[in-house]
Protein backbone atom coordinates (compact mmCIF):
# COMPACT_ATOMS: atom_id res chain seq x y z
CA UNK A 1 0.00 0.00 0.00
CA UNK A 2 3.04 2.72 -0.26
CA UNK A 3 3.63 3.92 -3.97
CA UNK A 4 6.70 5.47 -5.81
CA UNK A 5 5.15 6.02 -9.04
CA UNK A 6 2.30 6.54 -11.14
CA UNK A 7 2.68 3.11 -12.58
CA UNK A 8 2.82 0.98 -9.15
CA UNK A 9 -1.32 2.24 -8.88
CA UNK A 10 -3.88 -0.31 -8.37
CA UNK A 11 -6.46 2.28 -6.87
CA UNK A 12 -8.97 5.46 -7.64
CA UNK A 13 -9.43 8.03 -5.26
CA UNK A 14 -12.53 7.83 -5.51
CA UNK A 15 -12.29 4.58 -4.72
CA UNK A 16 -11.08 4.96 -1.43
CA UNK A 17 -13.20 5.45 1.93
CA UNK A 18 -14.25 8.95 2.51
CA UNK A 19 -13.13 10.80 5.85
CA UNK A 20 -13.93 14.05 7.10
CA UNK A 21 -12.10 16.90 8.06
CA UNK A 22 -10.50 17.50 11.16
CA UNK A 23 -11.84 20.18 12.99
CA UNK A 24 -9.87 21.14 15.83
CA UNK A 25 -6.60 23.04 15.87
CA UNK A 26 -3.71 22.55 18.07
CA UNK A 27 -1.20 25.43 18.68
CA UNK A 28 1.48 25.78 20.53
CA UNK A 29 2.69 29.01 22.48
CA UNK A 30 5.43 31.21 21.19
CA UNK A 31 6.92 32.58 24.50
CA UNK A 32 10.64 30.67 24.24
CA UNK A 33 10.59 30.76 20.05
CA UNK A 34 14.05 31.67 19.00
CA UNK A 35 16.53 30.28 16.72
CA UNK A 36 19.55 29.27 18.66
CA UNK A 37 20.77 26.80 16.47
CA UNK A 38 20.77 26.23 12.63
CA UNK A 39 19.41 22.53 11.45
CA UNK A 40 17.75 23.25 7.97
CA UNK A 41 18.69 26.10 5.44
CA UNK A 42 16.74 29.06 6.33
CA UNK A 43 18.22 29.01 9.68
CA UNK A 44 21.06 29.77 8.83
CA UNK A 45 22.18 33.78 9.48
CA UNK A 46 19.21 34.32 11.84
CA UNK A 47 20.42 32.93 15.37
CA UNK A 48 19.81 35.70 17.69
CA UNK A 49 17.64 37.78 15.20
CA UNK A 50 13.82 37.14 16.71
CA UNK A 51 12.10 39.82 17.62
CA UNK A 52 10.56 37.85 21.25
CA UNK A 53 6.74 40.13 21.28
CA UNK A 54 6.70 40.55 17.26
CA UNK A 55 6.61 36.90 17.10
CA UNK A 56 3.79 36.51 20.05
CA UNK A 57 1.84 39.00 18.13
CA UNK A 58 2.09 37.06 14.63
CA UNK A 59 1.34 33.95 16.56
CA UNK A 60 -1.73 35.25 18.33
CA UNK A 61 -2.25 37.16 15.11
CA UNK A 62 -2.61 33.57 13.45
CA UNK A 63 -4.67 32.01 15.97
CA UNK A 64 -6.77 34.65 15.61
CA UNK A 65 -7.38 33.62 12.12
CA UNK A 66 -8.45 29.82 12.87
CA UNK A 67 -11.14 31.13 15.34
CA UNK A 68 -12.31 33.42 12.51
CA UNK A 69 -12.75 30.68 10.31
CA UNK A 70 -15.20 28.53 12.73
CA UNK A 71 -12.11 26.27 14.00
CA UNK A 72 -11.31 25.71 18.21
CA UNK A 73 -7.98 26.16 18.91
CA UNK A 74 -6.57 24.26 21.93
CA UNK A 75 -2.87 25.35 23.02
CA UNK A 76 0.18 23.11 24.60
CA UNK A 77 3.20 25.00 26.45
CA UNK A 78 6.08 25.48 24.86
CA UNK A 79 9.49 25.16 27.32
CA UNK A 80 12.47 26.56 27.80
CA UNK A 81 14.97 24.39 26.18
CA UNK A 82 12.65 23.81 23.04
CA UNK A 83 12.76 26.75 21.02
CA UNK A 84 11.25 24.75 17.61
CA UNK A 85 8.19 23.77 19.76
CA UNK A 86 6.17 25.86 18.24
CA UNK A 87 5.94 24.30 15.30
CA UNK A 88 3.50 21.52 16.36
CA UNK A 89 3.13 19.92 12.82
CA UNK A 90 6.11 17.48 13.66
CA UNK A 91 5.89 15.88 16.67
CA UNK A 92 2.98 13.70 15.95
CA UNK A 93 0.84 12.79 12.91
CA UNK A 94 -3.43 12.64 14.10
CA UNK A 95 -5.22 10.17 12.51
CA UNK A 96 -9.06 8.66 12.34
CA UNK A 97 -9.30 5.12 12.29
CA UNK A 98 -12.59 3.92 10.52
CA UNK A 99 -14.44 2.89 13.28
CA UNK A 100 -14.12 7.10 14.92
CA UNK A 101 -11.34 6.45 17.13
CA UNK A 102 -8.60 9.22 17.48
CA UNK A 103 -5.27 8.78 17.58
CA UNK A 104 -1.69 10.35 17.16
CA UNK A 105 1.50 8.57 15.97
CA UNK A 106 4.47 9.78 17.42
CA UNK A 107 7.71 10.89 15.65
CA UNK A 108 11.17 10.67 15.93
CA UNK A 109 12.51 13.69 15.10
CA UNK A 110 15.73 13.81 12.82
CA UNK A 111 17.84 16.89 14.71
CA UNK A 112 18.60 15.91 18.08
CA UNK A 113 17.47 19.75 19.46
CA UNK A 114 14.20 18.98 18.90
CA UNK A 115 13.86 15.12 20.02
CA UNK A 116 12.18 16.28 23.64
CA UNK A 117 9.29 17.62 21.89
CA UNK A 118 7.56 14.85 21.03
CA UNK A 119 7.11 13.33 25.50
CA UNK A 120 4.97 16.30 25.76
CA UNK A 121 2.85 16.00 22.72
CA UNK A 122 2.03 12.42 23.89
CA UNK A 123 1.00 13.16 27.05
CA UNK A 124 -1.19 16.01 25.80
CA UNK A 125 -3.00 13.23 23.92
CA UNK A 126 -2.99 10.37 26.02
CA UNK A 127 -4.56 12.84 28.57
CA UNK A 128 -7.18 13.36 26.14
CA UNK A 129 -8.11 9.29 25.56
CA UNK A 130 -5.86 9.20 21.83
CA UNK A 131 -4.78 5.88 20.72
CA UNK A 132 -1.05 5.99 21.21
CA UNK A 133 1.01 4.56 18.21
CA UNK A 134 4.58 4.71 19.01
CA UNK A 135 6.00 2.26 16.75
CA UNK A 136 7.99 4.68 14.65
CA UNK A 137 9.37 6.58 17.54
CA UNK A 138 11.00 3.48 19.04
CA UNK A 139 12.28 2.76 15.65
CA UNK A 140 15.70 3.69 14.02
CA UNK A 141 13.76 5.25 10.94
CA UNK A 142 13.19 9.57 11.18
CA UNK A 143 10.21 10.90 11.11
CA UNK A 144 8.62 14.06 11.60
CA UNK A 145 4.98 14.18 11.44
CA UNK A 146 2.71 16.39 9.62
CA UNK A 147 6.01 18.11 8.48
CA UNK A 148 5.93 14.87 5.94
CA UNK A 149 2.97 13.20 6.02
CA UNK A 150 -0.43 14.68 4.69
CA UNK A 151 -3.97 13.75 4.90
CA UNK A 152 -5.60 14.25 1.54
CA UNK A 153 -8.69 15.81 2.03
CA UNK A 154 -11.64 14.48 2.52
CA UNK A 155 -10.22 10.61 1.72
CA UNK A 156 -8.46 8.00 3.83
CA UNK A 157 -5.03 8.67 2.29
CA UNK A 158 -1.34 9.93 2.88
CA UNK A 159 1.13 11.58 1.06
CA UNK A 160 4.55 11.38 2.18
CA UNK A 161 7.30 12.98 1.75
CA UNK A 162 11.09 12.00 2.36
CA UNK A 163 14.48 12.60 1.92
CA UNK A 164 15.68 15.26 4.26
CA UNK A 165 13.42 14.93 7.35
CA UNK A 166 11.54 11.59 6.62
CA UNK A 167 13.32 8.03 5.31
CA UNK A 168 11.43 6.95 2.75
CA UNK A 169 11.59 3.45 4.91
CA UNK A 170 9.55 4.32 7.35
CA UNK A 171 6.02 4.75 5.67
CA UNK A 172 5.78 1.17 5.23
CA UNK A 173 5.54 0.68 9.22
CA UNK A 174 2.94 3.50 8.74
CA UNK A 175 0.92 2.39 5.68
CA UNK A 176 0.65 -0.96 8.36
CA UNK A 177 -0.12 0.60 11.37
CA UNK A 178 -2.94 3.22 10.11
CA UNK A 179 -4.31 1.18 7.17
CA UNK A 180 -4.45 3.36 4.50
CA UNK A 181 -2.32 3.81 0.75
CA UNK A 182 1.14 6.08 1.09
CA UNK A 183 1.90 8.36 -2.27
CA UNK A 184 5.48 8.80 -1.73
CA UNK A 185 7.07 12.35 -2.92
CA UNK A 186 11.05 12.73 -2.78
CA UNK A 187 12.02 15.86 -2.18
CA UNK A 188 15.58 17.24 -3.74
CA UNK A 189 16.14 20.79 -2.37
CA UNK A 190 17.25 21.26 0.73
CA UNK A 191 15.51 24.30 1.14
CA UNK A 192 12.51 22.69 1.03
CA UNK A 193 12.81 20.15 3.53
CA UNK A 194 10.02 19.13 4.26
CA UNK A 195 7.00 18.22 2.23
CA UNK A 196 4.73 21.20 3.86
CA UNK A 197 6.50 23.30 2.00
CA UNK A 198 6.48 22.58 -1.07
CA UNK A 199 2.84 20.95 -1.49
CA UNK A 200 -0.51 22.28 0.46
CA UNK A 201 -3.27 20.48 -0.40
CA UNK A 202 -6.19 22.87 -0.71
CA UNK A 203 -9.60 20.56 -1.38
CA UNK A 204 -9.77 16.95 -2.75
CA UNK A 205 -8.99 18.59 -6.46
CA UNK A 206 -7.09 20.84 -6.01
CA UNK A 207 -3.45 21.56 -4.32
CA UNK A 208 -0.84 24.64 -4.50
CA UNK A 209 2.60 23.23 -5.44
CA UNK A 210 6.50 24.12 -6.07
CA UNK A 211 7.50 21.92 -8.77
CA UNK A 212 11.20 21.97 -8.81
CA UNK A 213 11.25 20.69 -5.02
CA UNK A 214 9.90 17.30 -5.89
CA UNK A 215 11.87 14.43 -7.63
CA UNK A 216 9.91 13.84 -11.03
CA UNK A 217 7.83 9.98 -10.52
CA UNK A 218 6.72 12.43 -7.12
CA UNK A 219 5.68 15.14 -9.29
CA UNK A 220 3.59 12.86 -11.59
CA UNK A 221 1.55 11.73 -8.87
CA UNK A 222 0.72 15.18 -7.75
CA UNK A 223 -0.46 15.88 -11.41
CA UNK A 224 -2.67 12.79 -11.54
CA UNK A 225 -4.53 13.00 -7.89
CA UNK A 226 -5.07 17.24 -8.57
CA UNK A 227 -7.10 17.78 -11.75
CA UNK A 228 -6.12 21.48 -10.23
CA UNK A 229 -2.65 22.58 -9.85
CA UNK A 230 -1.69 26.04 -8.36
CA UNK A 231 1.92 26.55 -9.12
CA UNK A 232 4.10 28.95 -6.35
CA UNK A 233 6.24 31.08 -8.53
CA UNK A 234 9.91 30.32 -7.00
CA UNK A 235 10.57 33.57 -4.99
CA UNK A 236 7.29 33.19 -3.35
CA UNK A 237 7.59 29.45 -2.73
CA UNK A 238 11.32 29.73 -1.20
CA UNK A 239 11.76 33.25 0.75
CA UNK A 240 7.95 33.60 1.39
CA UNK A 241 6.98 30.03 1.97
CA UNK A 242 3.38 30.41 -0.21
CA UNK A 243 3.50 26.48 -0.04
CA UNK A 244 3.11 26.57 3.68
CA UNK A 245 -0.37 28.09 3.59
CA UNK A 246 -3.31 26.25 4.66
CA UNK A 247 -7.07 25.83 3.98
CA UNK A 248 -8.44 24.46 7.03
CA UNK A 249 -11.97 23.76 5.09
CA UNK A 250 -11.68 23.68 1.86
CA UNK A 251 -12.56 27.61 1.31
CA UNK A 252 -10.29 29.87 2.97
CA UNK A 253 -6.05 30.24 2.65
CA UNK A 254 -3.99 31.33 5.42
CA UNK A 255 -1.07 31.98 3.76
CA UNK A 256 2.05 34.27 4.61
CA UNK A 257 1.46 38.22 3.65
CA UNK A 258 3.19 39.14 0.68
CA UNK A 259 2.37 36.10 -1.99
CA UNK A 260 1.10 38.37 -4.58
CA UNK A 261 1.31 35.90 -7.31
CA UNK A 262 0.15 32.70 -5.59
CA UNK A 263 -2.67 34.92 -4.15
CA UNK A 264 -4.07 36.29 -7.10
CA UNK A 265 -4.17 32.38 -8.44
CA UNK A 266 -5.66 31.09 -5.28
CA UNK A 267 -8.42 33.91 -5.69
CA UNK A 268 -9.17 33.18 -9.24
CA UNK A 269 -9.49 29.34 -8.28
CA UNK A 270 -12.43 30.29 -5.90
CA UNK A 271 -10.43 30.68 -2.46
CA UNK A 272 -10.88 33.38 -0.11
CA UNK A 273 -7.24 34.49 0.83
CA UNK A 274 -6.41 35.49 4.73
CA UNK A 275 -3.31 37.00 4.80
CA UNK A 276 -0.82 36.81 8.39
CA UNK A 277 2.36 37.92 8.68
CA UNK A 278 4.76 35.17 10.31
CA UNK A 279 8.28 36.58 9.28
CA UNK A 280 9.84 35.83 12.87
CA UNK A 281 8.81 32.50 11.87
CA UNK A 282 10.45 32.09 8.74
CA UNK A 283 13.49 32.82 10.19
CA UNK A 284 13.40 29.69 11.74
CA UNK A 285 12.35 27.95 8.71
CA UNK A 286 8.16 27.40 9.10
CA UNK A 287 5.20 29.61 8.67
CA UNK A 288 1.27 29.11 8.72
CA UNK A 289 1.36 25.15 8.54
CA UNK A 290 3.86 24.21 10.27
CA UNK A 291 2.71 26.24 13.57
CA UNK A 292 -0.26 24.23 14.12
CA UNK A 293 -1.63 20.81 14.31
CA UNK A 294 -5.39 19.59 12.89
CA UNK A 295 -7.08 17.28 15.00
CA UNK A 296 -10.02 15.31 15.16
Amino acid sequence: MVYNRLSDLDFSLDALPAMKRPSGVLMTSPDHFDVTYVINAHMAGNVGTVDADRARSQWASLKDAYVACGLSVTEIRDRSDLPDMVFCANQTLPFLREDGTRGVLLSKMYAAERAGEVTYFRDHFGALGYEIVDEVAKGDSEFEGMGDALWHSGRRLLWGGYGFRTEESVYRLISEKLDVPILLLGLKDPEFYHLDTCLCILDEQTALIYPAAFQPDGLELVRHFFPKIIEAPEGEARELFACNAHSPDGKNVIIQRGCTDTNSALIEAGFNVIEIDTDEFLKAGGSVFCMKLMTW
